[in-house]
């Protein structure tokens, strides 16, 4: 039974006994609360302040990702360049998204995409069960750029993130026109704030889930 929890923004907290982290967060500097977690991996896609704060969730033997491809306790872990922007990087940089496999579920995490990946990139990626993608929009893309990016990839379950939320002081899109968007395509449902789930209760057709903070 794999836990999946969200600690907002980017961050998310995927558990089996060992714990992988993405992208955490201080809270404080977004207006937001701090993740509640202590991880075994985290997984950092850039280095940017709301997505690089290891020292929140991190613990005695913690080991930190930034990119590469490894197996960690049985969590196998690979990562793929990308760009925080439309320009190949030249204004916000480059990004690692990573997909890792936890208990059969394959996972993958784009960070801050900013741009919609080609098929090419699709086909290198491969099979994705769960797939978190920034919706928001100004820093990454938007509703309309992830619904083609969703279909490019064809997860069994869209994760959106990365979009205003009460409190978020970041100037980004809430997560409605995503799901406008989205909603013509596939089955919304929303599951609070953590999910525990096997991989036979995955769905066959692509969902998305929402989660709340």
């Amino acid at each position: 039974m794999i836990k999946i929890r969200w600690h907002g923004h980017a961050c998310f907290e995927v558990s089996d006994g060992i714990t992988v982290v993405t992208d955490p967060h201080d809270g404080s500097s977004i207006g937001i609360k701090p993740p509640n977690i202590k991880a075994d991996i985290v997984l950092v896609t850039h280095d940017h302040y709301d997505h690089n704060k290891v020292k929140v969730v991190e613990k005695e033997g913690t080991i930190v990702v930034r990119g590469g491809n490894e197996e960690i306790e049985g969590v196998k872990i690979e990562s793929f360049k990308a760009y925080h922007d439309k320009e190949g990087g030249a204004k916000r940089g480059e990004i690692n998204m990573f997909k890792f496999t936890v208990e059969g579920i394959t996972f993958l995490h784009v960070g801050d995409l900013g741009h919609v990946i080609d098929d090419k990139m699709a086909e290198k990626i491969g099979n994705v069960d769960i797939l978190f993608i920034p919706v928001g929009g100004t820093f990454t893309v938007d509703a309309d750029e992830a619904v083609e990016i969703c279909k490019k990839i064809g997860p069994k379950v869209v994760v959106p993130m990365h979009y205003k939320i009460g409190g978020l002081s970041l100037p980004i899109e809430r997560v409605d026109p995503f799901l406008e968007n989205a909603g013509r395509e596939y089955k919304i449902r929303h599951v609070a704030n953590e999910i525990e789930i096997e991989k036979e209760d995955l769905p066959e057709e692509t969902e998305v889930w929402v989660f709340t903070l």
